[in-house]
């Protein structure tokens, strides 16, 4: 039986770190959290050390160092005093340190956020305390603190998965993001499992549907004051900034939004005198609002005496530039006055046209939300439309007014014809059967239909979506680990595959040009294209997921060897799963054997050997060896079920969705093998 070493008090400024401390580098965040710590509440835990030779009462630290720093940091600010007692566990055996130190730094295991939530909230309530309090004891930010107190205030469902792992703790802050708890697990309950359910953008959006966010432009028109005035509330974000707090009483910003530009508009038209100013509470001007008005034209502004003036001196002065340039050219400064000079004199000659008080009378202004919050005139102005006559009353005018088709035809000749625009509504439903022809000439070309469908998803996936009359996309889907780079052979093939697609058609101009320009490339440009746009939209489905046997089933239909492209290395796969895992894996390849071998083995140093034998480098029976290269997990099989003690995993009897498992593996290889502690 291992006799426990004892701990002993010894003065600070005896200690020092050892050099067989394993932590080299720390973090100034996490280091100013432990020495405020300290400072409040001492050292908690014993410091482990050994006697330095031939220097009695001193010691070194093999694990600890963190600790000890602050405190030699503390007796620096005189917060602790030189000889400040420190508990030190004295090791007998010096060979023991480095092992130790490891253990101490690597065999831990941190608070999960829903612990910290709750402790934090344990505090406060049973000791009276402040957050503010608690963040000074702890060297964390009063924000930061009562960032947990939102968390461990969220509904039940949403807590409890925080607290099981089973969601992520950005997920739970994206949930905390309004105070409104049934909300939250309504969300929660909405998102399910489904490809979205940590996209946390679409959490909050759906959190937030109907509600306006501080920054808007139109609460900004509103303003903070007059919408609490009004009886409107607001769910601060403790999140984010005050920008993005929530303002849920969207109908009561609509309104005073409303009023605000209603009287900016009357202002506008007693001080402008235009003919009809309309309201749009928004920062843009539907295109379906203006898409049959006529767009008024004013006359080219006329250059004052002294424009004119100015607009002569510039010519002057470009002219002697360019008589006193040497034979090298202009200099950097010359260049930078010439381009200065141009500048000036477009200017004058793109005054704004000058709009006539007659014109005004007949100009419809519309007034939108600029992005500050402020009424703003929109640039654009329109011809007033003339009302539309109601049936009766132009069949009754037609009737009083007869005249015969030559007079008509003369009439037509002489003052050119006078057709009122057609409404929307009839602009819209010829637009439906127009596109409705069109429609059925692309679906009885397929060769067409595919270069159109090509271009159209390759011109959108390449960032120009203006202008397109479709809504067809090759999106590539959200990732589900935010951050992870790939490093494997497939990630590296992609990067090469895409860098040597034909972009020439993507300099073409707009959107007509670009198409065009698409349709000129060969047929193996074009559907290289084709390829790319759909790979990129596959999502990447865990096994059991929705849409995973389709994955599958494609993975086998273009009979991907996947043991060629993928190999497990310590990295992706041996460092992410537990010892007892491991072992089964080389029980599958090796028997009981081979995985009793490296039984003892540690989880770093059985991780490396992993890794070693499934790419072939590891010296064992040749049989063995050949198992081992073509071995996969599951997740990493098309068409492999999953193994039964994964999160989530569906396994059909059969063992597999459709096709038998495969005999090389045995099902009860890892049996009786040790689980990671």
């Amino acid at each position: 039986m291992n006799k426990t070493p004892p701990v002993i008090f010894v003065p600070a400024s005896k200690l020092s770190i050892a050099p067989t401390n394993v932590r080299k580098r720390s973090d100034p965040e996490a280091d100013a959290e432990l020495k405020a710590s300290i400072a409040a509440k001492g050292i908690i835990q014993n410091l482990i050390g050994i006697p330095v030779a031939r220097k009695k009462g001193e010691y070194h630290i093999t694990a600890g160092g963190r600790r000890l720093t602050q405190i030699h940091a503390l007796i620096e600010d005189g917060v602790l005093g030189p000889d400040y007692p420190v508990a030190v566990m004295v090791l007998a055996d010096k060979n023991d340190a480095t092992e130790v130190s490891l253990i101490e730094n690597f065999i831990r295991l941190n608070m999960s956020p829903a612990e910290e939530c709750r402790a934090f909230q344990a505090i406060i309530d049973g000791e009276k305390k402040t957050p503010a309090d608690v963040a000074k004891h702890f060297g964390l930010t009063e924000r930061f603190v009562l960032g947990r107190l939102r968390l461990a205030g969220l509904a039940d469902s949403i807590f409890d998965a925080l607290a099981a792992g089973e969601i992520t703790l950005d997920v739970a802050k994206a949930y905390a993001s309004i105070s409104d708890t049934a909300r939250q697990a309504a969300v929660f309950q909405e998102m399910g499992s489904g490809y979205y359910s940590t996209n946390l953008s679409e959490i909050r959006r759906r959190l937030v549907s109907g509600f306006y966010r501080g920054s808007d432009p139109k609460a900004l028109l509103v303003g903070r004051d007059a919408y609490i005035a009004a009886g409107g509330h607001i769910d601060s974000d403790l999140f984010s900034d005050a920008a993005n707090e929530n303002w849920i009483d969207s109908e009561i910003i609509d309104r005073l939004a409303a009023e605000r530009m209603e009287a900016a508009a009357q202002a506008v038209r007693a001080q402008d005198g235009f003919g009809e100013v309309r309201i749009i509470c928004e920062t843009r001007i539907p295109y379906m609002e203006t898409m049959a008005l006529d767009e008024l034209e004013g006359e080219p502004a006329e250059l004052t005496p002294e424009e004119e003036e100015r607009q002569r001196a510039i010519e002057v002065e470009l002219e002697a530039i360019a008589e006193e340039a040497d034979e090298d050219g202009y200099s950097d400064e010359e260049i930078s006055r010439i381009e200065a000079l141009e500048a000036e004199h477009r200017a004058l000659n793109e005054k704004p046209p000058f709009i006539s008080a007659e014109q005004k009378e007949t100009a419809l202004a519309y007034l939108v939300i600029g992005s500050d919050g402020q009424p703003r005139l929109h640039e654009r102005l329109f011809i007033v439309p003339e009302p539309e006559l109601e049936v009766e009353e132009a069949e009754a005018e037609a009737g009083t007014d007869e005249i015969t088709s030559e007079e008509a035809e003369q009439e037509l000749v002489e003052d050119g014809p006078s057709i009122a625009p057609i409404s929307q509504k009839l602009a819209e439903e010829l637009a439906i059967m127009k596109t409705e022809i069109l429609r059925l000439h692309v679906a009885s070309d397929p060769h067409f239909a595919l270069d159109l469908g090509t271009f159209f998803m390759v011109d959108v996936a390449l960032g120009r979506s203006y202008g397109h009359p479709s809504e067809l996309r090759a999106a590539a889907p959200y990732s589900r680990v935010p951050g992870f780079e790939s490093d494997t052979q497939a990630s590296e093939a992609w990067t090469e595959l895409d860098a040597g697609l034909d972009r020439s058609w993507t300099e073409a101009g707009n959107i007509v040009e670009r198409y065009d320009a698409f349709c000129g490339l060969d047929e193996g440009a074009r559907a290289a294209w084709l390829g790319w746009a759909i790979a990129r939209t596959l999502h990447a489905v865990p096994v059991g997921g929705t849409g995973a046997d389709l994955i599958d089933h494609l993975g086998r239909k273009l009979e991907i060897e996947e043991h060629v492209w993928w190999r497990p290395t310590a990295r992706r796969y041996f460092d992410r799963v537990s010892k007892g895992r491991i072992l089964a894996h080389f029980g599958e390849v090796g028997g009981l054997e081979l995985s009793n071998r490296y039984a003892a083995s540690k989880k770093h140093d059985l991780a490396a050997s992993a890794e070693k034998l499934f790419s072939g480098q590891l010296i064992v029976e040749a049989e063995v060896k050949e198992r081992a290269l073509s071995w996969l997990p599951d997740e990493m099989r098309f068409g492999r079920a999953a193994h039964p003690d994964c999160e989530g995993s569906e396994q059909d009897d059969d063992g597999g969705p459709d096709e038998p498992a495969d005999d090389a593996v045995s099902e009860d290889a890892g049996d009786g093998l040790p689980e990671a502690a």
